[in-house]
């Protein structure tokens, strides 16, 4: 790629990965769709896409992106093989074990999170949402039995998913001259401190 080459965003297509497959997974928690659908899915757009997406960030030098669409493509990858094990009764899972892979990735939001605080409103709604749904899918499998804190957390994970289309759509709508406002950041990063060369003695 010759130097000043124009290069697409690939966060248009992690959003979209992100958005649809989290969105496919509430109907089915909401009862609306079945399972089968959200493995496919999971593996394919949740997965896959925000994999390849997450990898090309990486070639931008953007390690937020990388980071984030990485391991949630990982997350959508692992979740329809938990999905596939369960519909089959493979491996023994119990829906305990279920909850701790979903506190694993809670600690990982959580920390996303403060990152988002630093680049937009938009990214701060989107991943506290994301954060919020979390909890409320840990305290369900976790111990608590009440379908009120998995169909809660489907609907705030639903907000979430529009959230993340919505940037989706910033990005794409900005090459064709409309800017979706995002918002300020809510937390100022701190500027990297300048270093000086160490002269030789």
């Amino acid at each position: 790629m010759s130097e000043g080459t124009k290069i697409g965003n690939p966060a248009a297509v992690g959003l979209a990965g992100f958005g649809g497959a989290t969105l496919l997974l509430q109907f089915a928690n909401l009862g609306w769709c079945g399972d089968g659908i959200v493995v496919c899915c999971a593996i394919f757009f949740g997965g896959l896409a925000q994999l390849i997406a997450g990898l090309q960030e990486f070639r931008t030098g953007n390690n937020f992106g990388y980071a984030v669409f990485a391991t949630y493509g990982a997350f959508w990858m692992a979740l329809a093989g938990i999905l596939i094990c369960l519909l089959n009764g493979w491996l023994g899972i119990t829906a305990k074990d279920v909850g701790y892979f979903m506190v694993v990735f809670s600690v990982l939001t959580f920390m996303y999170f403060i990152g988002s605080l630093m680049i937009s409103r938009a990214h701060a709604f989107t991943f506290f949402t994301l954060l919020l749904g979390f909890i409320f899918l840990d305290i369900f499998f976790l111990g608590s039995g009440s379908s009120a804190f998995k169909k809660v957390g489907a609907v705030v994970l639903i907000v979430c998913a529009c959230s993340a289309w919505y940037m989706m759509m910033h990005v794409v709508l900005a090459d064709l001259g409309v800017k979706l406002p995002l918002g300020k950041p809510l937390v100022k990063a701190a500027p990297e401190p300048k270093t000086k060369a160490i002269e030789a003695a």
